[in-house]
C-alpha cells in the first residue's frame, strides 16, 4: 500500500473567513451547506458544526451525477438519521434543486410563523450559503438565481467576500467564500480533496495522488478502469505504468510516462469519465 500524502491547504485568507461567516450569521435565518456527493464527509468542513450551531442547516450533495447513486442515497439516510435535511442535486443541469425553494420553507416554517404573527408578511427568507472551495457554490447561486450572477471557475477559492443574492420576493442569498481549514488530521481526507480538485495541484505530487487514486478505485471500482483503459488488478503503481502504456504514453526507452498518465487520470476521474464513482461510505 502507497503512503498517504500529507497535504496541508490553509492560505490567509481562509481564517479571515472563518470570522465574516460568524460575523455574518446574525444576518440569515438558515445556511445551505454545499458538499461534494463523492466525498461528502471530506468536503464538509468540521468547524462548521460549531459555527453553524443553532442556526437551521441542510446540505446539498453536489456533484450528485459524477457520484455513485447508491452510495448517495445511503448518505442521504446517513444525513437525515442525525437530524440534517440532505438531499442529491447538481447544480450546474439543476437536477434536483427544483424542490429546494420548497424545502427552505419548510425548514424554516417557524420562523415565517412568527413573521405572519408580527405582521411582516412578505419579508424575505435570508440563506447563507456556504461550503469549502470548488464544491458549486456558485453554480448553485447562478442556477437558482436563473443566470450567471455569481463568479464560476473550476479553480480552488475564487469567490471573494461578501455577495448578496435575490431569488424572488420570498428568498435572498447570501454567498460567502470557501472555507477550508487548519489541518487535515486526517491524511485520507486531504487526498480526497486534492482527488476533486478542491486543493490545489501546485501543492501535490500529482503521480503519488495517481496511484492513491488507483488504489482506491480498484478497490472498489476496478471494472471500471478495465472498461476505460483495458486494465486488469494489480498493484497501484503497475496500473499506472499499465494505463500508461495503454494509451501510449511512454517516454525513450519504451518506459511508461507515469507523469502524463497521472495527469490524464486525474484530468479523467475529475471530468467524470470514470462514471459515477464515490469515495466515501458511511
Amino acid at each position: 500500500m502507497s503512503e498517504a500524502q500529507n497535504i496541508q491547504w490553509f492560505p490567509g485568507h481562509m481564517a479571515k473567513t472563518r470570522r465574516e461567516i460568524s460575523a455574518s450569521l446574525a444576518l440569515v435565518d438558515a445556511a445551505v451547506e454545499i458538499a461534494d456527493a463523492r466525498i461528502p464527509i471530506s468536503s464538509r468542513n468540521p468547524e462548521l458544526e460549531d459555527i453553524l450551531a443553532g442556526k437551521p442547516h441542510m446540505i446539498l450533495l453536489n456533484k450528485s451525477d459524477m457520484a455513485d447513486a447508491g452510495v448517495t442515497a445511503t448518505w442521504i439516510a446517513h444525513f437525515e438519521r442525525a437530524g440534517l435535511r440532505a438531499f442529491a442535486v447538481d447544480c450546474r443541469s439543476g437536477k434536483g434543486l427544483g424542490r429546494w425553494k420548497a424545502e427552505v420553507h419548510a425548514l424554516l416554517a417557524d420562523r415565517l410563523e412568527q413573521y405572519r404573527a408580527k405582521g411582516m408578511v412578505g419579508k424575505p427568507l435570508r440563506v447563507m450559503v456556504v461550503g469549502i472551495p470548488n464544491v458549486g457554490k456558485s453554480s448553485f447561486i447562478n442556477r437558482m438565481c436563473g443566470g450567471a450572477r455569481a463568479k464560476v471557475e473550476d479553480r480552488p477559492g475564487v469567490t471573494r467576500g461578501k455577495q448578496w443574492f435575490r431569488i424572488d420576493n420570498t428568498l435572498e442569498l447570501l454567498d460567502t467564500p470557501g472555507v477550508l481549514w487548519p489541518k487535515f488530521e486526517d491524511a485520507a481526507v486531504g487526498e480526497h480533496l486534492a482527488f476533486t480538485g478542491a486543493v490545489t495541484d501546485r501543492v501535490i505530487d500529482t503521480e503519488l495522488l495517481a496511484v492513491r487514486l488507483l488504489e482506491v478505485l480498484s478497490a472498489h471500482y476496478m471494472e471500471r478502469l478495465t472498461a476505460r483503459y483495458g486494465v486488469q488488478p494489480d498493484a497501484p503503481y503497475e496500473l499506472l505504468c499499465a494505463i500508461a502504456r495503454r494509451r501510449g504514453m511512454v517516454v525513450r526507452g519504451g518506459e511508461a510516462d507515469t507523469e502524463r498518465a497521472a495527469n490524464m487520470l486525474l484530468s479523467e476521474y475529475r471530468d467524470g469519465k470514470l462514471g459515477g464513482i464515490t469515495l466515501e461510505r458511511p
